[in-house]
């Protein structure tokens, strides 16, 4: 058995828990950095961000060069070696995670790879290839992250039925893919998988894909799926599986009818739970809500005066770089700097395609507090860049406060949305209104122009469509 002191220790080496090891580090504390995977990056960058992006991209390839037929260019069918797919997907993550270890050698946090376990409120256990080291720490930081959610109904030992880490390993492309789950890990992957061949049909409990954003956003991505996938099902529900022969046997029901299909392969996306079990945390004094998450105020304290929490495991958008945040929080906090995560703005983005992507107050979640606002929204059809690129399926919007014409929320869908919404984050961080984005030039022709297109259409003088908003002062 062997033991060792340290002032911080770290839980999990994913997007949050490197980024407050070496956060840590850089601000003069001795870290250690504990991780149960082989490779730093933890889901995000092994088993989900990085290896989804990297097949989306190689798939919108292949899509652009059977579009181009309108452009009067041609090419041949394309030729796809799967293995050769897969290892070039690999090689980006080993890439990134062998930059990972020089980074954390070069701050000189050590890393110990095993599984941790609390044994009390300052020490963690941590179960290595070398056998037990335990760790006495000043501070600790649980950064462990979520796993795929699998219905027990769902969970029958066969490897048919995927999740979305099983699904970016690409052992197989089969004929016929069922995916359970409309949200952003079913309309990617089911994005990838129907460029790759599979006949894909999709599933969706609620009446709509993408629940909880708004539908105006939503409607571009929809139309995608219904043209590219086999079938689009809205308020179905998978109510059981069972294995048959080389199938997966499906039992839907719809409307109060139920239906029996056949898949090749399923995948479940159905949402993440955290990875809290077997940790220890009914050692210590910290508090998990009845899904599992552990609870944290605004510093990103537990209820543990010497743990931390930060990331999936502590429940609400499960993003990688709101993690990275909350650990950059977590850290201020533990070395006397004031800092909180109330009233931060997160972006979020589906990579789907188009890509959608938001920030600050959406419109739905100012009905339903009852908030005033005010709603522009400028299609692409009227952006030149937009056409240039044959993307006009796209819509910017922006959610602005009447009384002082503060910018509360942006919204865009289409081609690279994406890279073009931080520009609304950092607009309703500092504060700005929809004067400062019509006056704000933007270089043409740029699908960024939408932004300020849209802050001038909210004055009625937007140059590039005729229809009239309100005119103001």
């Amino acid at each position: 058995m062997k033991s060792a002191k340290t002032e911080v220790v770290v839980v999990g080496a994913g997007p949050g828990g490197y980024t407050a090891a070496f956060y840590g580090a850089d601000k003069g504390k001795a870290v250690t950095l504990v991780e149960q995977d082989k490779r730093l990056g933890g889901v995000c960058l092994n088993y989900g961000c990085i290896p989804s992006k990297a097949l989306l991209h190689a798939t919108k390839l292949i899509r652009e060069a059977e579009e181009s037929k309108i452009r009067g260019i041609s090419y041949g069918k394309p030729q796809i070696n799967l293995e050769k797919l897969k290892d070039w997907k690999n090689s980006i993550l080993e890439r990134l995670s062998k930059g990972l270890t020089t980074l954390g050698k070069t701050r000189r946090v050590e890393v110990l790879y095993g599984r941790g376990h609390f044994e009390d409120s300052q020490t963690l256990r941590v179960e290595t290839s070398e056998g037990q080291k335990f760790i006495q720490y000043e501070k600790a930081v649980i950064a462990v992250g979520s796993k795929p959610a699998v219905p027990k109904a769902f969970d029958l030992g066969n490897r048919r039925i995927m999740t979305s880490t099983e699904a970016l390993e690409l052992e197989e492309v089969s004929k016929d893919l069922l995916i359970v789950g409309g949200g952003y890990i079913g309309l990617e992957l089911g994005t990838v998988y129907a460029t790759l061949g599979s006949s894909v049909v999709l599933v969706e409990a609620m009446d709509s894909l993408l629940p909880g954003i708004d539908p105006d956003l939503v409607q571009y991505v929809r139309r995608y799926a219904e043209s590219h996938f086999r079938e689009v099902r809205l308020k179905t529900k998978v109510s059981e599986m069972a294995t048959s022969g080389n199938q997966i046997k499906v039992t839907l029901e719809f409307e109060g009818k139920e239906k029996v299909d056949y898949y090749d392969q399923v995948l479940v996306a159905v949402g993440r739970v955290p990875n809290c079990q077997d940790l220890g945390l009914e050692n210590t004094k910290v508090k998990t809500d009845d899904q599992g998450f552990i609870q944290v105020n605004e510093k990103q304290q537990t209820s543990d005066s010497a743990i931390y929490a930060i990331g999936d495991v502590t429940g609400g958008e499960l993003l990688a770089h709101r993690a990275s945040k909350q650990a950059r929080i977590a850290i201020d906090v533990m070395t006397g700097e004031p800092s909180t995560s109330a009233d931060i703005v997160v972006p979020a983005v589906v990579f789907t395609d188009p890509e959608v992507a938001w920030c600050g107050l959406s419109e739905a979640q100012a009905a339903s507090m009852g908030i005033e606002v005010e709603v522009v929204k400028f299609p692409w059809s009227a952006s030149g860049r937009a056409l240039t690129l044959d993307r006009a399926d796209g819509l910017t919007k922006l959610i602005v406060e009447p009384q002082t014409e503060r910018l509360l929320g942006v919204g865009i869908t289409g081609c690279g949305a994406g890279e073009l919404i931080s520009e609304g984050v950092l607009a309703i961080e500092l504060g700005a209104t929809a004067k400062d984005m019509a006056e704000t030039i933007h270089p043409h022709p740029t699908l960024s122009e939408t932004l300020m297109e849209c802050a001038h259409l909210y004055y009625g003088q937007a140059t590039h469509i005729s229809k009239k908003a309100k005119i103001r002062k």
